[in-house]
């Protein structure tokens, strides 16, 4: 009797397929939970509509976290973390003045306000500064003690709504992108930074940051800085809380398998018809899945040939599968 070890799948076994199906089937059970969470507080998709944006490979999510952790001596110093944390967190003009338009004069009036200026640690003569170098040629700037004149001049008021709303985001002080801070302790008695958004460039680059254990749920910006070995491993992470999330128990191994699939050619590919279906080399296979019409005339256009080494290919012209026993080839003399 040859004993089978555990975990370890048999030669010809369809493990892309037993995958496919281990991780769609119970996407059928949270489109149904999604429904049960409709008065949730929390903002970050959860349950399908993350799934769909993780295999998708959508260049951001819908709402973006990231975990930030701080070196050795900082990180049980709540009070020395939150002043830090502060500094990381993104201040723009909007949060410490207010910004009217008028368009009769062609004029926008920033007022500042010097309280929470103050308690952010900024001060009001290096925001004027920074404000005037943001409009730069594009308009006239006058200060008035804490009020800033900006005249337009001859610019349609199109252009002026658009400077208004450049205004609005001017970046004062932090890291771009990382907004709404909380200070969080994990199980270790560590103290950690969970914000909103997501640049984690900047944030490795930011002192007292240990930036081998910071995190974002955004997997192509771990791609762009990290690469494709770690965009897999955040794949992974992804899917296996999505289904823990939803109480769902899928093998790790079928995430792990399309993870590797998804970063095989050193890039993440979405799955569907703009990714791994869209790039299949067979054209059966290609024409099975969707816009069956325009596969097949563009394979006739371009005289591609099949080779029918795939699954889907195989079946569609009644021929035996490559996997099981169909693996095994005879010849006879």
């Amino acid at each position: 009797m040859v004993k089978k070890e555990i975990g370890k799948a048999t030669p010809g076994e369809a493990v892309g397929i037993l995958a496919a199906q281990s991780l769609g089937e119970p996407g059928t059970q949270m489109i149904l939970r999604t429904f049960h969470y409709a008065g949730a507080a929390s903002e970050v998709p959860v349950g399908l509509p993350r799934m769909i944006e993780i295999v998708d490979a959508k260049k951001t999510p819908g709402k973006a976290l990231t975990d930030i952790y701080f070196i050795g001596k900082y990180s049980k110093d709540e009070k020395k973390i939150r002043e830090i944390a502060k500094m990381i967190e993104e201040l723009m003009l909007s949060q410490i003045s207010h910004i009217n338009e008028n368009f009769m004069k062609k004029m926008i009036m920033i007022k500042l306000d010097s309280k929470k200026a103050g308690a952010e640690g900024v001060s009001i003569n290096e925001v004027k500064k920074m404000i005037k170098a943001a409009v730069g040629a594009e308009g006239d700037v006058k200060t008035q003690g804490e009020k800033v004149l900006v005249k337009a001049g001859k610019e349609p008021l199109k252009k002026l709504r658009k400077l208004t709303n450049r205004l609005k985001i001017l970046h004062i002080r932090g890291v771009k992108g990382i907004t709404k801070g909380v200070i969080l302790k994990d199980k270790s008695g560590e103290y950690f930074m969970r914000a909103g958004g997501s640049n984690i460039t900047d944030v490795f680059t930011f002192p007292n940051v240990d930036s081998k254990r910071c995190y974002t749920n955004d997997i192509m910006q771990i791609y762009d800085k990290l690469g494709a070995e770690a965009a897999r491993n955040a794949i992974v992470k992804e899917l296996n809380n999505v289904m823990t999330s939803q109480k769902i128990a899928v093998d790790i191994r079928h995430i792990r398998l399309m993870a590797d699939a998804m970063t095989l050619n050193g890039d993440v590919t979405s799955v569907g018809r703009h990714g791994l279906s869209g790039q299949k080399p067979s054209v059966l296979a290609r024409a099975a899945f969707e816009e069956t019409i325009k596969h097949i005339i563009n394979a006739a256009v371009r005289g591609e040939e099949d080779q029918l080494k795939g699954v889907t290919e195989n079946i569609l012209i009644g021929q035996t599968i490559p996997l099981g026993s169909g693996t095994v080839k005879l010849k006879m003399k």
